[in-house]
């Protein structure tokens, strides 16, 4: 029991206490006024005993400053590091694309008449002038025929009139007709000679017709969903066609980039060199597919500041499929011999970009760098480092200037 605590209870005792006068006098107070007296009693107890448990409470524990400190306040710090490497790094410029064919058909029939039959499967790969489908070839043949006929009639014809118009020319030789006649059978020997030009040409139709009864593939490429079923009635004018052949080896990617990415591009261009492009799933996390850049459009969008360009690959492995979406990465220039570290390294606060060096003493100190082109997951350090530097790549929020670390594998972060 404290001071305080001693005076407390003295007090209470003491205002228990019948006044000294009072008893003089042969008086004792009345009751309420004692009762009172008491309750007050009670009360100051239970203040002193819920304020002496407030202060065991809030005593402080363990050491007090000035009396040791926090322990291992001054432990290293245990820190993953690399070394800066020389290396090369690319210089890459990132667009959105989509995966564009080179050509994508759809196979319609040129001609009316029933689908006799359907030679391919949905999904295979045909090539340019496999079978597909055949049209009912009878009409065609028919009215081929017929044609073949009405020109070994203007045939018959022709020679018939020019035998006239022999001797029609005798004849007005010798002043034996008009010239009226020979004249009009001239007429009539042109009018046959149309005739046997118009069968012809109708011969050449209907050829081509019978030719187009037979319908082939007029691409490599894969064939989609069929359109239409086998007894179908087909006309030109149909507008699902057949089917639909998409070219899918090689395959291109269409892309966007910034206007002003557009000299350093044209420049590479210009000098003849060839362009690496790497398309990248929507998530940038799986490459897949590498080709190379085969134009840049000739105008710029006004309303997004921005160029397209086409690259081709030759998904041999169909990776890349129509309408998919990709991320195209254009390597447009390689930055040589340069000093290399890992993004994980890299610091920003006060001092701007910085790295935590490691000291041959074993402790960190701040180093500003200034950064040059990123590739994945190294970047290129144009300022501030030096091949062979170490430099904190897993723990730095950890540290401050001149902390202590220690290393993996060195003595001082070996279990004991």
């Amino acid at each position: 029991m404290d001071e305080h605590q001693r005076n407390a209870i003295t007090m209470i005792g003491d205002q228990t206490k019948p006044d000294s006068r009072t008893l003089l006098s042969g008086t004792m107070p009345p009751e309420a006024p004692r009762r009172a007296r008491r309750s007050r009693a009670w009360i100051a107890v239970g203040l002193i005993f819920l304020a002496g448990l407030g202060w065991l409470a809030l005593r402080p524990h363990g050491p007090q400053p000035g009396h040791g400190g926090r322990p291992g306040a001054n432990a290293p710090v245990a820190v993953g590091a690399a070394t800066a490497q020389k290396g090369d790094i690319p210089i890459t410029l990132d667009g959105l694309g989509t995966v564009t064919p080179i050509a994508t058909i759809l196979v319609r029939t040129q001609i009316a008449g029933q689908l006799q039959k359907i030679a391919f499967r949905e999904g295979q790969v045909v090539q340019a002038g496999d079978f597909l489908a055949q049209i009912d070839p009878r009409p065609y043949q028919a009215q081929l025929e017929q044609y073949q006929g009405q020109l070994i009639r203007d045939k018959a014809l022709l020679a018939e009139g020019e035998l006239n118009l022999s001797r029609y020319r005798t004849l007005v030789a010798q002043k034996s007709i008009a010239v009226q006649q020979l004249d009009t059978q001239q007429s009539l020997v042109d009018q046959y000679r149309g005739a046997i030009a118009m069968d012809m040409a109708q011969i050449d139709s209907a050829r081509v017709n019978l030719i187009y009864c037979h319908i082939v593939a007029p691409v490599t490429g894969r064939v989609g969903l069929r359109q239409v079923d086998e007894g179908n009635y087909v006309q030109t004018s149909d507008p699902n066609g057949i089917v639909v052949i998409t070219q899918m080896q090689p395959i291109t990617v269409i892309f966007t980039l910034p206007e002003d990415n557009v000299p350093a591009v044209m420049r590479r261009l210009h000098a003849g060199a060839t362009l690496e492009v790497d398309a990248w799933d929507r998530d940038m996390t799986t490459k897949l597919a590498t080709g190379k850049l085969l134009t840049v459009d000739n105008q710029i969008d006004t309303t997004t500041g921005t160029v397209k360009l086409r690259a081709e690959f030759p998904n041999d492995d169909e990776t890349l499929f129509p309408n998919q979406f990709v991320n195209a990465r254009l390597v447009v220039d390689v930055l040589k011999d340069a000093t290399v570290i890992p993004t994980a390294a890299i610091q920003r606060g006060a001092p701007g970009t910085f790295v935590y060096l490691v000291t041959p003493g074993g402790t960190v100190t701040v180093r500003p760098v200034t950064l040059g082109p990123t590739s994945g997951e190294r970047v290129a350090v144009t300022a501030g480092l030096a091949p062979g530097d170490r430099v904190v790549v897993d723990g730095a929020d950890k540290l401050r200037e001149g902390a202590k670390v220690t290393l993996p594998g060195s003595p001082a972060h070996a279990p004991r």
